[in-house]
């Protein structure tokens, strides 16, 4: 366990990054479902603050049609991933020092040179990324190439990586109802993969949450559902068919400690969002490498609270939870709750009961506004900032924006 800083807890669920508890229903049952990334030393410090909580998953099958697959299957028993398991699938362990926390999960290799595929939320808010090969005990730093938080995947390359066995991804097309699949990833945050075996009980389900305080609403679709015991850590990892080829990215289970219901991204989804990431094709939803950073807390219109930077569900991307609120506020624009050290915004002289209103010129009537054009610059470039102080007296001033944490 390391010591010295805050782990992310959700109520009943152990997760990191963005991941919370949430509720869905099911045929009229209603169980308690989290995003599963997981924190070191999970099930450590039953203490400590909730830094993101999540509720309101509404779950449908395909097509919004309610499931015929079984929601209340027991348990499956997890057993130690066998070495063919083990093949291509990586534990990340990422410090997310803005929050003064940790977080883990599971990746799983593409390339031999140390490309890996995860969820986002396992990266979220991260300022640094190790990821350990635990068939080998190497350990790397890796760099973020891209992200697609509205899709949930990311994409990271290692450094100094060379020779890695890759992971086997499925060739003949998916899995139906009924198939047995595997799930494998680094559970419980432990470093250790372990494997729970099950069956496909639903595909192209959604499940949507709802916003709650520091954490905005996310929508999944198309999702494979699985009664394989997915708990927090496993998030990234692979779900193995009875070939043992990669068939989904775990990325959701049930809270539940009475309910097998889990989640995964399906392989072919995932790798069209990762070969436009590799390509470097920035969208609405992908942001190639690192957002620009400006380095100031601000309410966001739902009068929850983040570090602004370009991108990412809430203003600037990184939701922190240090509880500030936007009240009522004479001047439009977006309220700075808090600034960074060391960042662009305090360089700049901005401060707590500052309004932002204006970027390069233009109007910045909400927190959103905010988000949105600092959205559409990159770490390095200048941009002046103009806002207004808790006096009431204008300021403006040019700052080099920097590189954020990952969004």
């Amino acid at each position: 366990m390391r010591n010295g800083t805050n782990t992310r807890r959700t109520a009943g669920w152990i997760t990191a990054a963005v991941a919370a508890s949430a509720v869905f229903g099911l045929a009229g049952v209603t169980a308690s479902v989290a995003t599963v990334d997981s924190v070191a030393a999970a099930f450590a410090g039953a203490s400590r603050q909730s830094a993101a909580q999540r509720a309101g998953y509404d779950w449908s099958g395909g097509n919004g049609q309610s499931s015929s697959g079984s929601s209340s299957n027991a348990t499956q028993a997890t057993t130690a991933a066998t070495a063919g398991q083990q093949k291509g699938v990586v534990v990340i362990d990422t410090d997310l020092a803005y929050e003064g926390s940790e977080a883990a999960g599971t990746g799983i290799v593409l390339t031999s040179s140390g490309e890996i595929v995860t969820n986002n939320h396992v990266v979220d808010g991260s300022t640094s990324i190790t990821v350990t090969v635990p068939s080998t005990g190497a350990s790397y730093t890796a760099s973020v190439v891209g992200t697609d938080a509205t899709d949930d995947i990311a994409v990271l390359q290692l450094k100094g990586a060379s020779g890695l066995a890759t992971a086997t991804l499925d060739d003949d097309g998916g899995v139906a109802v009924g198939d047995g699949v595997t799930a494998v990833g680094n559970a419980g945050g432990t470093g250790s993969l372990v494997a729970a075996e099950g069956t496909v009980t639903g595909t192209n389900a959604s499940i949507t949450t709802q916003a709650e305080g520091v954490v905005a609403s996310e929508s999944l679709t198309g999702l494979i559902e699985t009664n394989a015991d997915i708990e927090a850590g496993d998030s990234g990892g692979p779900l193995f068919d009875s070939e043992g080829e990669v068939v989904g990215i775990d990325t959701a289970a049930s809270a539940s400690r009475n309910v097998s219901d889990g989640y995964a991204i399906p392989i072919r989804t995932a790798l069209g969002i990762a070969n436009q990431i590799e390509s470097g094709e920035a969208s609405s939803t992908v942001t190639i490498g690192l957002p620009a950073f400006l380095g100031v807390e601000v309410a966001s219109d739902a009068a929850s609270s983040g570090y602004t930077g370009s991108g990412g569900s809430d203003v600037g991307g990184l939701d922190l939870g240090y509880g500030y609120e936007g009240g009522q506020n004479a001047t439009q624009g977006a309220p700075v709750g808090g600034v960074i050290d060391g960042t662009p915004a305090a360089s700049a002289g901005l401060a707590a009961g500052d309004t932002i209103t204006a970027v390069d010129g233009t109007a910045i009537a909400s927190p959103s506004d905010l988000t949105s054009a600092l959205a559409q610059h990159k770490p390095g470039d200048s941009v002046t900032i103009s806002w207004v102080d808790s006096a009431g007296a204008a300021h403006s001033a040019s700052v080099t924006l920097t590189s954020g944490p990952a969004a």
